[in-house]
């Protein structure tokens, strides 16, 4: 059963979410929902992820995920 929630934001927060709702092709409850689901514990092993944690499962295999590294990344990302 789905219940209506109110959220008081400030406005660019809101406008900021809005943004990236279309962006994803999604509504801003359906990102609200996504994210307190990935946080709660009510989820039982093996059941399926939100699609952008998902999305992320296995992107940093093998790398080394230090300070340094994310420092060197931002370097050369911006050069």
């Amino acid at each position: 059963m789905n219940t209506k929630l109110t959220l008081r934001l400030d406005e660019k927060l809101v406008s900021q979410a809005k943004r990236e709702a279309r962006k994803r092709g999604i509504s801003v409850s359906k990102m609200v929902a996504d994210y307190f689901w990935g946080i709660g514990t009510d989820r039982k092993d093996g059941e399926a992820l939100p699609p952008a944690t998902n999305a992320l499962l296995g992107s940093l295999r093998g790398k080394k995920a230090d300070r340094e590294s994310y420092r060197r990344h931002l370097v050369e990302k911006h050069l």
